[in-house]
């Protein structure tokens, strides 16, 4: 578990050291720690833990579709807000409160992005989902956490629209005139429950990020390590073994296509890992 205090001595400016050291294997992710229903206001909400980066991911349902969105839309959406907080790094972090501005933006698209290309919009029906992750200790990998978190929440979220009837199957949906006349949702078996969130939520997605740190491949980096990194690449995938993005950066030099297969392979093992991880954490749980 994370002590308190230990925050203040591992995310330091980024600088260039020769001597690397870590207490995990290459190939291995730092520990993961999920707390779910971490707010009680939101639809689902969790603080995850990779490390020492800590995010919190609410998802909320909006009243409406956006006001972009055709009229009687079927379709539902996903949308995805980031943001650093001030005392998430070592130097405080200024808020944005102009909206979201270059690597925050990026960073927004890219999560919501990527949880659409889990999700079967016109599954999940007329309902607008929004996915805010707010990093509370940045140590690297922000992005990739916040991703992998926000899976989480938002299947728990579908799986708690489909038991309260707000996200039904197309064929049982109700018409306008229906609902004026005061429609109840039916109740759905457990069996039709999980078959409908399958449809909904057809894959998890889940994002690493790995690198060439001192010639050697290494999976889930740090602030340290990702500051001395020769090469860094996020990658992010669905569960079915899709890719959604492949980012990779020569820092300092280029790499080879035997390198870059390399990246690639310890990406895939360790995303491997955390849909296990997305898996277990839900496992049960209503």
């Amino acid at each position: 578990m994370i002590q308190q205090g230990d925050y203040g001595r591992k995310c330091m400016a980024k600088m260039k050291s020769g001597d690397i050291s870590t207490d995990r294997e290459k190939d291995e992710l730092r520990e993961i720690h999920v707390t779910l229903d971490f707010t009680p206001n939101a639809l689902a909400s969790l603080l995850y833990r990779q490390g020492d980066t800590i995010v919190l991911v609410c998802v909320t349902k909006a009243p409406s579709l956006p006001r972009w969105f055709p009229r009687n839309s079927s379709r539902g959406w996903v949308h995805a807000e980031y943001s650093l907080l001030p005392g998430s790094t070592d130097s405080r972090f200024r808020r944005e409160r102009g909206g979201a501005k270059g690597r925050t933006m990026e960073i927004e698209r890219l999560v919501a992005r990527s949880l659409r290309g889990a999700v079967d919009l016109e599954a999940l029906g007329p309902v607008a989902l929004t996915v805010d992750c707010d990093i509370l200790n940045a140590d690297g990998g922000t992005r990739c956490a916040s991703i992998t978190a926000a899976n989480i929440a938002l299947r728990l979220a579908v799986r708690r629209l489909i038991a309260s009837g707000d996200c039904l199957p197309i064929e049982i949906r109700p018409t306008k005139e229906e609902i004026s006349n005061g429609w109840t949702a039916p109740e759905l078996s457990p069996e039709e429950r999980a078959n409908h969130e399958s449809a909904v939520m057809m894959n998890d997605v889940a994002a690493v990020s790995v690198g060439m740190v001192n010639g050697s491949v290494m999976t889930d980096l740090d602030y340290i390590l990702d500051s001395n990194a020769d090469v860094d690449m996020n990658v992010v995938m669905t569960s079915d073994g899709g890719f959604v993005e492949v980012q990779g950066t020569g820092e300092e030099a280029t790499y080879t296509r035997d390198e870059l297969d390399s990246l690639i392979n310890a990406a895939t093992i360790g995303i491997e890992e955390l849909h296990r991880i997305q898996t277990e954490t839900l496992d049960g749980v209503n």
